[in-house]
């Protein structure tokens, strides 16, 4: 089992944002229908992947990121999923390939963590989680065709698609917060960096809106993927789910805040072939 202080050794740092603000986004992200006011699959995605953790110090005894295959043993998410310094304990394995969060799929463990070293908690100042990335090596490659990682990410307006696990209705009392048990997709759109709050999103950082009113990602759909159409109609991966894209009473609110994976590609692939 991957344990507490083999997690920390495993960790090149520590990881991102507050899981309550990333959760509101991985609440938009994974809560809409497990999104908020999300809706079922409307198609398979082999390359989705879960990861149960618990946040004691919050009362989150049966929560759950979001993550996607981009190789046969790795799986991307977001850092603030991984960070103990915020109360996030892994449970150390990670489920991939399966429309239901406890059953089905491949289930493997973790046998490493490694944050991006440009991964900053957010502050008052800064809301929001700096380079909220991170990649988790399994212990066995599995036998599903990982999701490719586009070049770069479409322009403002450009449709793309939300998927999680998270919540499905709305709480700040983390003891109210259930995870939904099958998977669910958001119709969504790439935002202009205008179309969040001042500050919060950039080059690196995604805003996404919602297509459907008082929908978003939420609580437990942090590091889980936003996907668009590329070549071929084949689903490319652009973003990951970080946290909320404005000051927001709800997750269902909206707007959403993605990493920008596309500009991490290089450290993405260096990080793989350094500790495959």
């Amino acid at each position: 089992m991957f344990g507490k202080k083999s997690f920390r050794r495993a960790m090149s740092r520590s990881a991102v944002v507050a899981l309550a603000g990333a959760a509101c986004l991985a609440a938009t992200a994974g809560s809409a229908g497990a999104i908020i006011n999300g809706t079922r699959p409307t198609e398979s995605y082999g390359f989705m992947a879960s990861i149960p953790i618990t946040v004691p110090a919050m009362g989150l005894k049966d929560g759950n990121c979001g993550a996607a295959l981009i190789n046969p043993q790795w799986v991307v998410t977001a850092a603030h999923c991984v960070d103990m310094e915020i109360g996030s304990i892994v449970k150390g394995t990670v489920r991939i390939g399966s429309d239901q969060r406890k059953s089905g799929g491949a289930v493997r463990k973790i046998a490493q963590a490694i944050t991006h070293p440009g991964y900053a908690q957010g502050t008052d100042k800064a809301p929001y989680n700096t380079v909220d990335l991170a990649l988790i090596r399994l212990d066995k490659p599995v036998s599903i065709k990982p999701i490719p990682i586009a070049r770069q990410a479409g322009k403002p307006g450009t449709p793309t698609r939300v998927i999680g696990f998270g919540i499905t209705k709305f709480s700040k009392d983390p003891n109210e917060w259930k995870m939904a048990k099958q998977l669910r997709q958001l119709e969504t759109r790439r935002g202009a960096i205008s179309e969040c709050g001042p500050g919060y999103a950039s080059d690196t950082r995604l805003c996404t809106v919602s297509r459907k009113p008082k929908a978003m990602a939420c609580n437990g759909d942090s590091g889980g993927p936003q996907i668009q159409r590329g070549r071929g109609g084949r689903w490319e991966l652009i973003g990951v789910t970080s946290g909320p894209g404005a000051p927001s009473p709800s997750c269902a609110e909206g707007p959403g805040l993605y990493t920008n994976v596309t500009a991490y590609t290089d450290w993405i692939n260096q990080t793989i072939r350094a500790n495959s």
